[in-house]
């Protein structure tokens, strides 16, 4: 009889485990079926995950009724595992819900990576569960089956992306002017449709800013930008009627309510000039500047030490503000420091704050390293004055050995520092003499996106000096530049075209770069014209155009029918690559010649003498008359 028990006791025990885990997943595909529905660019692909997980519901209610007695314990560990990838998928669909869909559609390849993985997550945990062997309705199979397809369709493919509308964004994050039909097709795409929408996005913009710890990234503040054009068309699409104006004069007769966020801790005023401290707390400037300047060296509201004293200026949180009170009839008061006096007063570096800083560098855990290189990556961004204190106090040795650290974080923050320090013409050469270029090249081939990002744009920046030209060829980094160009996401492309662009004018580095096979990859992005990259594939075919290796390989791609065409259609500078790669060609080789006549070359040559730019002009020129004297002779 005992042993009976013994023996039966774990079986009892494995079956409470595996009810617990249907019982937990069942609950977590309720909660995802549950969820309010996403809106904005990102929409679709939130509501077919949120459907398929919805149509898995049948299979656990029937697992609930007493199918999960057939489950042994491989299924076991395979509904946890589905039990983590829903989880994961609830804060995944719950986060683009409450966030901004500006960020969503410019950091759209990030999330369609993420919707990669999600699905990648629960189609595996499904092929685990050997669902097909439970003691389920034959339905019920069938459409688990289904599902199950299309999770795993879903993990390689996504839809088709929308062509026109990353370029209308890309437009306005370049200050170009947009009529109101392209506002109008953001506006739409975004779901940003009225006022209620617009302050909703405000209030994710501002999460963002609050999340940040005081250091948001550079797209804030041009989205922020672009959120006050969206909301003047919505305006002007949907112009205040009377009871409108009604209700505007009551909200200003009843002095609105100032949201927390937009006041200052210390005078829990409405801020004018809201300004960032070391801890990433905002305060209004004038307030605590009073604070410092009566000695105080901590954060009025954690209490926490301060690393420096320098004041950064929250543009995102100061247009928040704006544009809140200008939603509410409010009048924002003009700051009445002096701009010119305040400028003067901050202009001087925090050297004790810096000099503490160096210390934390040397000497502290990787926790304080990698808060120290963050703190020095926003001052090195802030000024001259900062870069040139900074690099004085020593830090550039230090920021190049954190290149190497295991740290993905701190490796990013010493890169970009190190970046942020280059702009100073007189640190550049400080920075190649710590043989930090080596180092680069390595956080170039094996860091983190963000990190092979900044440090593309750190190699263009020393490569400004011609001798550094030499040296980062050198260093092989050329080859890990072609694999960001083909792999990085769209700015981690555009950094690594401007550095191999910018090496390519030393000649050593065009043969580098035609060795390493570049020239086929730069043929994909010129004939990728959904991919925003065909400026700089021309640019640098141009360049590697003017030396043999490279006139060779670009000979052998069959380059010449997509010339033809960049001619015809492509704007003024790109047909001007064009006709100069083209005159590369062919005045060095008649099979090239004839495949350019093949192609149609003269009509479109005859076209850009008359209309291109100047340089064009005579390119097309002087290959119309090498044309005619080959035909003579």
């Amino acid at each position: 009889m005992s042993t009976t028990a013994d023996e039966d006791e774990p079986v009892t025990s494995a079956t409470a485990a595996t009810a617990a885990a249907v019982d937990a997943v069942a609950r977590m595909v309720g909660e995802i079926s549950g969820l309010p529905e996403s809106r904005g660019p990102l929409r679709r692909l939130c509501g077919d995950l949120a459907r398929r997980v919805k149509l898995l519901a049948p299979l656990f209610d029937e697992l609930r009724d007493g199918g999960a007695a057939s489950l042994g314990e491989r299924e076991t560990l395979a509904m946890e595992a589905l039990r983590e990838a829903l989880v994961s998928a609830k804060e995944f669909l719950r986060s683009i819900h409450d966030g901004s869909k500006l960020y969503q559609a410019l950091r759209g390849d990030n999330f369609a990576d993420k919707f990669l993985e999600v699905n990648e997550q629960i189609e595996k945990a499904l092929n685990d569960l050997s669902y097909e062997n439970f003691d389920i309705p034959e339905e019920v199979l069938e459409q688990v089956e289904l599902v199950h397809a299309q999770f795993r369709r879903a993990k390689w493919k996504m839809d088709s992306p929308d062509t026109v509308f990353p370029k209308d964004l890309d437009r306005m994050l370049r200050g170009e002017p947009c009529d109101p039909a392209t506002l109008r097709r953001i506006s739409e795409k975004l779901q940003l449709r009225n006022m209620n929408d617009m302050t909703r996005e405000s209030v994710a913009l501002h999460e963002m800013v609050i999340s940040s710890d005081g250091a948001p990234d550079d797209y804030l503040e041009k989205m922020s930008s672009l959120l006050k054009k969206l909301r003047d068309c919505v305006l002007n699409e949907n112009p205040i009627t009377d009871t409108t104006q009604n209700k505007i004069s009551s909200i200003k007769h009843r002095s609105p309510v100032i949201p927390d966020d937009f006041r200052c801790p210390i005078s829990l005023e409405l801020m004018k000039d809201p300004v960032i401290v070391s801890t990433g707390q905002t305060y209004e400037r004038s307030c605590i500047q009073k604070w410092l300047d009566s000695g105080h060296k901590t954060c009025p509201k954690t209490q926490q030490n301060l690393s420096h004293t320098a004041l950064t200026p929250n543009f995102v949180l100061k247009s928040l503000i704006a544009q809140w009170c200008e939603a509410n009839g409010i009048e924002l008061p003009k700051n009445k420091v002096s701009r010119d006096k305040r400028s003067m007063k901050n202009s001087d570096c925090d050297r004790a704050g810096i000099n503490m800083l160096m210390l934390k560098l040397k000497n502290g855990n990787q926790d304080e390293q990698r808060a120290s290189a963050g703190e020095l990556r926003l001052l090195a961004k802030r000024n001259v004055n900062n870069r040139v204190c900074i690099a004085e106090a020593g830090a550039i040795p230090l920021l190049v050995d954190l290149l190497s650290s295991a740290d993905p974080r701190t490796q990013e923050h010493a890169v970009t520092a190190l970046l942020n320090l280059s702009i100073h013409e007189n640190n550049k050469a400080s920075i190649v003499d710590t043989n930090a270029i080596p180092k680069i090249v390595e956080v170039l081939k094996s860091g983190s996106m963000e990190a092979r990002e900044n440090a593309a744009a750190t190699l263009f920046s020393l490569s400004v000096v011609d001798e550094n030209k030499v040296t980062i060829g050198a260093a092989e980094a050329i080859p890990p530049l072609i694999d960001l160009l083909c792999q990085g996401s769209p700015r981690g492309k555009k950094d690594a075209a401007t550095a191999i662009f910018n090496l390519c004018i030393y000649h050593g580095n065009k043969v580098r770069a035609a060795k390493a096979g570049i020239v086929v990859h730069l043929m994909k992005l010129l004939v990728d014209r959904s991919g925003g990259m065909i400026d700089e594939a021309l640019a640098i075919l141009a360049i590697l155009a003017s030396n043999q290796e490279g006139k060779a390989a670009i000979a052998q791609s069959e380059s010449i029918p997509q010339l033809v065409e960049v001619m015809r259609t492509g704007s003024p500078r790109n047909k001007e690559n064009a006709a100069a790669i083209l005159w590369y060609l062919c005045t060095a080789d008649e099979k090239q010649l004839k495949a350019a006549k093949d192609s149609g070359a003269e009509e479109a040559l005859k076209e850009l003498a008359e209309t291109g730019t100047d340089r064009a002009k005579r390119k097309a020129n002087s290959l119309l008359e090498f044309m005619n004297q080959i035909e003579v002779a």
